[in-house]
């Protein structure tokens, strides 16, 4: 039997470019947009793939922390804006840390699902680029029990969180070994950024990507483990996508094979105020991939494209455990190996994931199903991947916190 109780599909995904350090067009000290305009182009991007965008019955907006980073709450109220006819029409905001896409995602799903709505467009945004780093690393802490770990913690807060991770990883599997597969990692993403016009990377020349990542780490000013190429870079952004029901395609006028079908989801929590069970671990990652999975009665094998929240390099490697291609310790090897290249056993990330593209905090999950989406309607321009027809389920695992919110989403090519 079907894990959802009826067909649900998703269509006409968008994401905007991703603003921030590395984009030639980005200054510090120059007015940017503000974050109306990333939802109005994100939501735009995806209405203007279909028809009659009146029918679109409501709206979800999955944010982080707008109100620190720019002074904005009542996100919900931008839905009108988009489009004239969305005025009067329900509209709400959902947050889970750098897993609010994702959550995103699941409530516009869950809303078709209860027959209270046909076509839902769901919008993920963050606007981070406000605030000096320190300040900024002060805010996203929020996504850990802030009043339990925060002020005990290090300035740069999850950036040490991910640090403590590799260090484990170092001592439990051998430093050479992990470091090298963070690097590979790297220089994975910037390979495929540099194929996405949208990346935050897309225009790094850095003819050593390799010697790059591996610079040593600077704990006087950063973190003991991980340097700052490990980090996913602070992102302004917007991403958006359609979910329909089989009524509800007809409504805007999109054929199935323009559709790709939610075939499963989890959704998993684990406690905010315990440290994670086991720091070489993703354990509520792993969960979530093996419940999704189970859903869809599928395993890893039938995978033919794969997002992760690769928020550091170490990130990447733990995630790719998680989802079931390697065994504890080993992602490092399967990532140096090549095997999540666009051309490997199963291309990941392929528009250069957190690392490469970025990672505007609330739009993150909503642009990994909109990548997912597009690779398997073959439309991920210059780096698409060979979609197996044994092999048409593509999943993404979208993260919050130190893998403390998780929803794991596989989708189908239709037939």
């Amino acid at each position: 039997m079907p894990f959802l109780r009826k067909k649900v599909f998703a269509c006409a995904g968008y994401y905007t470019v991703s603003l921030g350090t590395g984009r030639k067009e980005f200054h510090p000290k120059k007015p940017r947009p503000g974050i109306e305009h990333y939802i109005k182009e994100a939501g735009l991007g995806s209405i203007n793939q279909i028809n009659n965008p009146e029918n679109i019955d409501e709206g979800i907006i999955g944010n982080f922390v707008a109100e620190r980073f720019c002074k904005q709450g009542n996100l919900g109220g931008f839905f009108p804006m988009v489009h004239e006819t969305f005025l009067y029409k329900p509209c709400m905001r959902v947050e889970g840390a750098c897993d609010s896409g994702g959550l995103a995602l699941v409530t516009a799903i869950k809303t078709i699902l209860a027959d209270v709505a046909d076509v839902v467009l769901c919008i993920g945004v963050e606007v981070q680029n406000t605030v000096k780093a320190v300040y900024g690393a002060d805010y996203l802490a929020a996504a850990d029990w802030f009043s339990g770990e925060r002020k005990k913690g290090h300035a740069y807060y999850f950036p040490d969180q991910f640090s403590q991770r590799a260090g484990a990883c170092f001592e439990k599997y051998g430093h050479e070994r992990i470091r090298e597969g963070m690097s590979h990692w790297y220089v994975n993403m910037i390979e495929n950024a540099r194929k996405n016009p949208k990346a935050q990377e897309y225009h790094n020349t850095n003819p050593d990507l390799y010697a790059t990542a591996m610079t040593p780490p600077n704990p006087r000013v950063f973190c003991e483990h991980i340097n700052v190429f490990d980090c996913s870079k602070v992102s302004d952004g917007g991403a958006a996508l359609i979910f329909a029901s089989e009524e509800g395609l007809k409504k805007i006028g999109v054929d199935r094979k323009d559709a790709v079908e939610v075939v499963s989801y989890a959704q998993v929590q684990y406690d905010l105020t315990k440290p994670p069970p086991d720091l070489t671990e993703f354990t509520t990652c792993k969960i979530a991939a093996q419940r999704a999975y189970e859903r869809a009665g599928i395993g890893p094998s039938d995978l033919g494209v794969l997002e992760v929240h690769d928020c550091f390099t170490i990130a990447g490697l733990l995630a790719i455990e998680a989802a079931g291609f390697a065994g504890p310790g080993e992602g490092a090897d399967f990532v140096k190996e090549g095997k999540t290249r666009l051309d490997g056993e199963i291309p990941t990330n392929t528009s250069g994931g957190l690392i490469g593209y970025g990672h505007p905090t609330g739009a993150s999950g909503v642009r990994q199903a909109v990548d997912v989406v597009n690779q398997l309607l073959g439309r991920a321009g210059d780096f698409q991947v060979k979609i197996d027809s044994r092999r048409p389920y593509g999943m993404l695992s979208s993260m919050g916190g130190n893998d403390k919110t998780v929803v794991a989403m596989i989708f189908r090519r239709v037939e």
